[in-house]
């Protein structure tokens, strides 16, 4: 119960930060924001390590990286994950918290999406920097879930990437 009740506090603080900091910090409000959330998928690493999660392919990046946004974000975060590939897989998000809390306290599905995005795009490859992420459907831009593709990059060495 607590965990559900602190997951569900987390879910809403950015949207309230949104309502409140937007229209006074302006254009650079999603620039200060990404930061933020950059950070966050520093401490999603963290979680996955702390666990001893698998990172050594796409499916076990996809399986880690559910298994830590439930961590994040909480019960209302369902998802699972469909290999595509030997080096692909795709998370399939059934039910976010972020977009109907956001929708509920009247911030923007795009800011919200600019979230997750973030999020998403910068833990993958602290997970694994030979894989990276793309989202290909958005629940945030009207889709009924999304879906996140991880692939293995073909040269890692350009990617540019520093762990794993």
């Amino acid at each position: 119960m607590k965990w559900r009740l602190a997951a569900q506090l987390a879910a809403l603080l950015p949207a309230l930060y949104d309502n409140a900091y937007r229209g006074v910090v302006g254009g650079k409000y999603d620039e200060i924001e990404q930061e933020i959330w950059m950070d966050l998928s520093r401490m999603a690493l963290d979680i996955a390590r702390d666990l001893s999660l698998p990172t050594g392919n796409a499916v076990e990046i996809a399986d880690s990286l559910r298994l830590v946004m439930g961590i994040l974000f909480g019960p209302d975060y369902k998802s699972e994950t469909l290999e595509i590939s030997k080096g692909g897989a795709v998370v399939l998000v059934k039910r976010c918290p972020l977009p109907a809390r956001s929708h509920d306290n009247g911030a923007g599905d795009s800011s919200t999406f600019h979230k997750c995005m973030v999020l998403t795009l910068t833990t993958v490859p602290l997970f694994n920097k030979g894989y990276s992420a793309r989202f290909v459907r958005t629940m945030c831009t009207g889709d009924r879930q999304c879906e996140i593709k991880i692939e293995e990059i073909k040269n890692p060495e350009k990617a540019g990437s520093e762990n794993k």
